[in-house]
């Protein structure tokens, strides 16, 4: 029995309407309305690749998880928060996306190029700023944090305390003091470093709930690089 041509043109109407919601989110249509520009202050978050790479990487192949990259530290993100500890995310930026080029360029910065366009359309949206200023002020923001060097000689697994790694990055970066950073863990390991700032990157206390995310651990395996 034939199909009337009303279900077939309401099939055909449904069907259009899904494909241009999913070509949408694919450009990065913004999800939420949360207005770009309105935010208190910018969280750096940094994150351990082993551990990342032990549940997250491999089981997707990422390449930046094979076998002698030795990447330790990794941007993940600079994101706009709000002063109550909240956050903004998929704004309407009033810029348009970066190209295929632009975040090609980023991957030395954030691992990948298709981290640096998540980034962009997650975070960098709500900034107000235009991709290429929001790349340029990520990195600024990571340039001008500096990790000890004991972290690029982590060759075996190993078992410490959040707080002593907190420590170390104090140590090397005077003016930081301990409210102005957190570390945090996921199942038993050491899995990212958050240091907030403000708009123009000067080191700031965390708002009490940013730091209810700090790691509970009394110790956490910091993996070793590969």
């Amino acid at each position: 029995m034939p199909m009337p041509r009303r279900v077939i043109a309401w099939i055909a109407a449904s069907l259009l309407l899904v494909s241009g919601c999913a070509a949408a989110q694919a450009q990065g249509q913004p999800r939420s309305t949360d207005p770009a520009g309105v935010f208190d202050h910018y969280l750096l978050a940094l994150t351990w690749m082993p551990s990342f790479c032990a549940m997250t990487g491999d089981g997707r192949g990422d390449a930046r998880c094979t076998a002698g990259q030795r990447l330790g530290w990794q941007v993940h993100g600079l994101w706009p928060q709000h002063a109550d500890g909240s956050w903004p995310e998929y704004c309407r930026s009033p810029h348009r996306n970066p190209s295929r080029q632009e975040t090609g360029r980023q991957a030395g910065l954030f691992g990948a190029s298709g981290a640096a366009w998540h980034q962009w359309n997650k975070h960098g949206t709500c900034t107000g700023l235009s991709p290429a200023d929001y790349y340029a002020l990520t990195r600024l923001a990571w340039e001008g944090l500096v990790l000890p060097e004991i972290f690029d000689a982590v060759t075996r697994d190993l078992v410490v305390a959040p707080a002593v790694i907190g420590a170390a990055v104090i140590e090397a970066n005077p003016g930081l003091t301990d409210d102005m950073l957190l570390v945090t863990c996921r199942r038993d390991a050491v899995y990212e470093l958050r240091l907030c700032l403000t708009r123009d990157l000067q080191p700031r206390p965390c708002a009490p709930q940013t730091r209810l995310r700090a790691c509970a651990l009394d110790a956490a395996r910091l993996p070793a690089l590969r």
